[in-house]
């Protein structure tokens, strides 16, 4: 048995779902909390990876499966979601939402944190990183300088770091050079030179003891994401992020043959079902999947027993609330093949003042809570204030 297994035992079918909510924040980058309401009084709180309106829509197709049933079977809620069909399939960033604030209301009622009840902890605390836009003058040596000692100087201990090169546009490359997202753009040769001068004298002025992220936006053609590789590799990034399009193709195969430095996707893919043919095919060197978008507790821990079938460590992305904070926390604790994960702590209040427990990191790490579920109490009074306009409080 596993652990939640063993433990939930004595107390299957004696607590029921009655209600499923959601509601959004504002600046807590388009997404929603989620919360699972039951016949004993003890609610739980999740992290969905959409928007308020469409993250209720989709409930609304799982009222069938939730309500009535019995909270102790994540496992088979799970399956039931991401199975749907008919009359379309399943929202995955809601079943994310769905299937945290489960793992959060039965850790209430067993008194005991999410991570202890997935595997037991690997970890008590977890490594982060965090985003910069990197210098305001990426050629201006006291401006790369004053940059750095901004970013080591914070009480957080930061030694990750995760930068792209929007900063370049208007200031080497053309303003408005390319637009994240939008498939299969084009570098020419001057502009990767350009890019690795940038790089280098990011990396001067960091030193040898801060690794960086370059951040790109699955933008690129295969020779651009080559060539950019090459280019940022003489500033030893610690990898490259999502360089080509999202979903597989032997584009990313090739890549990471080609590329002198490690190769890493994943924010944006869903269930292990869509993290198998990078993993099959050799085309990455860690992944990188999001807790509200790929399934949530369950599906993510699925997407790395399945990682570690091929020896390939896990990176989370996280530019969430508090919420998902905590609950990339519990997993990052209880999954051994986790390397780090993003955050926006210190870039986005909300995350330190939407619960009566603090947030504590220190030496750039996240201390994996220890109360029960995922450990914190939200206060309604923050959220009601928070509110996107027309947004419903818990509706």
């Amino acid at each position: 048995m596993t652990t939640l297994e063993t433990l939930s035992e004595s107390e299957k079918n004696r607590v029921r779902i009655t209600d499923v909510k959601a509601m959004q924040l504002k600046d807590q980058a388009g997404q929603s909390l989620v919360k699972i309401e039951t016949d004993a009084g003890v609610d739980g709180i999740g992290e969905a990876g959409a928007s308020g309106p469409m993250v209720r829509a989709h409930l609304q197709h799982l009222r069938g499966t939730l309500i009535g049933q019995d909270v102790f079977e994540i496992d088979k809620l799970y399956t039931r979601m991401v199975n749907m069909q008919h009359p379309y399939r399943s929202n995955i960033p809601t079943v994310s939402g769905v299937d945290i604030a489960l793992w959060d209301v039965v850790g209430k009622l067993l008194n005991r944190p999410i991570s202890t009840l997935i595997s037991g902890r690997f970890r008590d605390e977890i490594p982060l990183y965090i985003n910069t836009p990197g210098p305001d003058d990426w050629f201006d040596p006291v401006s790369c300088r004053d940059w750095s000692e901004r970013m080591k100087e914070a009480p957080q201990g930061w030694s990750t770091l995760k930068f792209g090169f929007e900063r370049l546009m208007g200031n080497g490359l053309p303003e408005g050079r390319y637009s994240p997202g939008q498939l299969s753009q084009t570098l020419r040769a001057t502009e990767l030179d350009l890019i690795r001068r940038g790089y280098e004298n990011c990396r001067e002025a960091l030193g040898d003891k801060t690794d960086f992220i370059v951040h790109c936006h699955n933008e690129w053609d295969l020779p651009t994401a080559i060539g950019l590789t090459q280019a940022v590799a003489s500033s030893n990034p610690l990898w490259v992020e999502d360089a080509l399009p999202v979903w597989y193709s032997d584009t990313w195969k090739a890549l990471k043959q080609a590329s002198p430095v490690r190769i890493i996707t994943g924010e944006k893919l869903e269930l292990p079902r869509e993290f198998l043919p990078f993993l099959m095919n050799e085309a990455l060197d860690a992944i990188h999947p999001d807790l509200v978008f790929a399934g949530g507790l369950t599906g993510c821990r699925k997407i790395a027993d399945l990682a570690e079938m091929f020896y390939i460590p896990i990176a989370t992305h996280n530019v969430g609330s508090l919420v998902q904070n905590m609950a990339t926390a519990h997993f990052g604790a209880s999954v051994r093949n986790f390397v780090i994960t993003e955050t926006r702590i210190s870039q986005n209040r909300l995350i330190d003042e939407m619960a009566e427990e603090k947030v504590q990191v220190a030496d750039g790490k996240l201390a994996v809570p220890d109360g029960p579920g995922l450990g914190i109490t939200l206060i309604p009074e923050v959220l009601r204030e928070n509110l996107i306009e027309g947004e419903p409080y818990w509706d």
